[in-house]
């Protein structure tokens, strides 16, 4: 439980850290706000967003202490605050508490009155320190060699992102605001397709941003490059390991941002009179992708490094034996001979018995030819077919057999009771993402059927899509073996992927019709994809 809630607090921090950090660049190199003077309305807006997202950021830190504390009193059965608080991961981590409350009140303040220099500057170096601070506690701190250079390049690397994908937050945030107080647009820019005009900024306001966007990701591109080099070490070790797999899967939704952001930079120094629907859609997405990528580069802070990774090292042979396509395994094996064979839920597992992968493999294969049927449905809709508008209420049948099946050891099918259970941190993911699939089936089934308005709660399906794939980025298991638990979870790489380009296709259909029906055909496909990919599953 502790990784999992450790993982997402993390993932947290990242998204809120770059808000702030992103924030105070769109303020200075952007909107260029200035000392001395009040702040306009939207000076304002990023200032208590900043603050806001700062708060946050501290509170969320303030709890990854909290687990901390609580996984070592699980081992040693109380708190030992002297001897943990000597550790350099909680003098960090209690540095960057104080940084992001400084930040908080910094930015509070200047959103409130006219404020000399003095103050801009400790919000710029505060917040800077907030997001660099971070690599103190990566793993460049724990290599023997090159320490120093991988903690700087550490920070380098996440400065950018912050800088990147925060100054993309505060962009949509602008433009959204402008368009709600009728700056540009006066109705809400989420109730309708985006306008010729939905509330972006005035063309050199853009160019800026483009500039300081792209200056960014050059620098995530080098110091990335850089950190894979040293933390990677060979190119067996992206297939073979984990933190290899996390890494492709950065590069896979890395790519397309990068892609969406050049267009955006082209359409922006090409013309300022150029229509700004295209750009503002892609603006979002390109954001989406960012955080997604965020959570994925929290997941690698809980991954030993590949190059560390020798011995328990799985072969490209293994890792492609778990996609290979065979029969799909219809038939369950019985229940009482899975209770029988395996561990208790709330016990060490110390090994994965035969029945146990037949139940699993079972259950994802069940679990595909849900998704293939709602795929196939789906593009029947797109083509034409009206009575196949229904294909959302398979998600509900899907709900129901992972609820009963995921967890054969707990309630409603084994001994564990359902609240006992949850403490278990693969328990609790697994009946999120069944909350997840109900809300995606309900939603969904309402919107195609007219029962709810496409806008804004057509919505509801990518965003939870793509959150669904990000929570399979940080989804683990705890198993007893590093190779066994790698093998058993190389498929939640490109089924996150794959969910975080369906949810963000989805929007996109949505806020840009004009785009044509390559959006509708990219997060059908990635859907199908997604039920193949569980068809063909295999843990052995």
């Amino acid at each position: 439980m502790a990784g999992f809630v450790d993982v997402l607090l993390r993932g947290l921090i990242l998204v809120l850290t770059s808000v702030a950090l992103g924030g105070v660049a769109w303020l200075r190199f952007v909107l260029r706000a200035e000392p001395h003077v009040k702040p306009e309305a939207r000076t304002a807006l990023a200032l208590r967003t900043i603050a806001a997202a700062a708060t946050g950021a501290a509170l969320a830190q303030a709890a990854v202490v909290l687990v901390g504390l609580t996984a070592v009193a699980d081992v040693h059965g109380a708190w030992p605050l002297a001897a943990f608080f000597e550790t350099t991961f909680a003098l960090t981590a209690t540095a960057r508490v104080v940084l992001a409350a400084a930040v908080a009140a910094l930015a509070f303040t200047l959103a409130r009155r006219a404020a000399p220099r003095l103050p801009w500057t400790a919000l710029t170096v505060t917040a800077t320190l907030l997001v660099a601070s971070s690599a103190v506690v990566s793993h460049a701190v724990a290599r023997v060699e090159w320490r120093a250079p991988l903690i700087a390049l550490d920070a380098a690397h996440q400065v950018a992102a912050a800088l990147w994908i925060g100054g993309l937050a505060h962009l949509v945030l602008s433009a959204i605001a402008d368009g709600r107080a009728g700056v540009t647009e006066p109705r809400r820019i989420l109730n309708r397709p985006p306008s010729d005009r939905a509330g972006l900024a005035d063309p050199a306001t853009m160019n800026r941003f483009s500039t300081l966007a792209f200056r960014s990701m050059a620098a995530i591109v080098l110091a990335g490059l850089a950190l894979t080099l040293a933390y990677v070490g060979d190119l067996a070790a992206f297939v073979g390991t984990a933190y290899g797999v996390m890494v492709l899967s950065k590069v896979a939704l890395l790519v397309p941002a990068l892609a969406l952001a050049w267009l955006n930079m082209r359409a922006v120094r090409r013309a300022a009179q150029a229509p700004a629907t295209r750009l503002f859609s892609f603006v979002e997405i390109e954001l989406g992708l960012g955080i997604t990528i965020l959570f994925a580069a929290a997941s690698l802070t809980s991954l030993p490094p590949a190059v560390d990774v020798t011995t328990d090292r799985a072969t490209v042979a293994e890792v492609a034996a778990r996609f290979a396509p065979a029969a799909p395994r219809l038939t369950s094996p019985p229940i009482d001979e899975l209770l029988r064979a395996a561990d208790p839920l709330m016990g060490r597992q110390v090994e994965r018995k035969p029945v146990e992968r037949a139940w699993s493999e079972y259950n994802h294969h069940w679990a595909g030819l849900f998704v293939v049927t709602m795929g196939a449905l789906a593009i029947l809709h797109f083509l034409g077919l009206r009575a196949a508008r229904h294909w959302p209420l398979v998600f509900l049948g899907l709900a129901t057999f992972l609820f009963i099946r995921n967890d054969p050891r707990a309630w409603p099918l084994g001994p564990a009771g359902f609240w006992e259970s949850l403490t278990l941190p693969d328990v609790l993911q697994h009946r999120t993402f069944v909350f997840i699939v109900v809300a995606f089936g309900l939603f969904e089934w309402m919107v195609r059927t007219g029962r709810l308005a496409e806008r804004p709660w057509g919505y509801v399906f990518p965003l939870l899509c793509a959150a669904g794939g990000g929570l399979l980025l940080t989804h683990s298991h705890a198993m007893f073996n590093l190779k066994d638990e790698f093998l058993s979870e190389v498929t939640h790489a490109p089924l996150g992927i794959l969910g975080a380009f369906a949810g963000w296709g989805r929007w996109l259909e949505l806020r840009l019709p004009a785009a044509g029906r390559a959006a509708g055909w990219t997060w059908r496909g990635c859907f199908t994809a997604v039920g193949l990919i569980l068809l063909f599953y295999r843990e052995g």
